[in-house]
């Protein structure tokens, strides 16, 4: 937390969000509750930070630096927190609540490194919502490599569930969840946040809640 305040990646407020999140993911999931949202914070900051002049030609860099704030915290972990949260409550459901964990931020980390990579190494951009051709970096705004950028970051994500909880069906229920999560915030970003009626925060919050919402679903089918 002291860190990410002195290198200017959270503003305090957000430091001690993600503090919060950090101790619940904790409390319920263990170390590999703390390693999914770490693994999850350093991606997503050196992505953001990679090839920063390139976005920013494309208007496309994030403000203030990429400096996040608390509601940006929260937009990315706040599921991955309540499902947390719902661990300690309800010991029965510990399993699929952190399966639940591991696939908001499998949808976190696809989404940040297919937005923030695709821009960069993306060929073809076209809007998810009309599959023409489009401007990379809009909102909805999708490439085949980013895509398998994205791909490539909910695989990590599984590789630290994997190596925590064991390495079994999950990891594709990860896999999926992520991918679908991705592509949830990209239609969502096209529909609606293009015309102003979602904010970004709330476009990553849903993300997550559709990517842990799958996972939960999954789970009971298939248990």
């Amino acid at each position: 937390m002291v860190l990410s305040v002195y290198f200017k990646k959270l503003t305090i407020s957000a430091a001690l969000t993600g503090g919060t999140c950090a101790v619940l993911l904790t409390l319920s999931a263990g170390v590999t509750g703390l390693m999914l949202m770490t693994v999850f914070f350093l991606l997503g900051t050196a992505s953001t930070a990679w090839q920063k002049e390139k976005k920013q030609r494309l208007k496309a860099a994030e403000a203030d630096g990429g400096q996040r704030k608390a509601s940006q915290v929260l937009a990315n972990a706040g599921v991955a927190a309540l499902a947390g949260a719902l661990a300690l409550i309800f010991q029965s459901a510990v399993d699929v609540c952190r399966l639940m964990i591991g696939a908001c931020f499998a949808a976190a980390t696809a989404d940040t490194l297919a937005s923030e990579l695709g821009m960069v190494y993306g060929r073809r951009f076209f809007n998810i919502s009309t599959f023409k051709a489009d401007q990379a970096g809009l909102d909805g705004v999708i490439s085949l490599e980013g895509t398998l950028i994205g791909l490539a970051g909910s695989a990590v994500i599984a590789c630290v569930y994997a190596v925590g909880f064991g390495l079994d069906r999950h990891f594709v229920i990860l896999l999926a969840a992520g991918t679908l999560g991705n592509f949830t915030d990209s239609i969502l970003g096209a529909v609606l946040e293009r015309k102003g009626l979602l904010k970004n925060d709330a476009v990553n919050f849903l993300n997550t809640l559709a990517a842990a919402l799958f996972a939960l679903i999954a789970e009971l089918l298939l248990n």
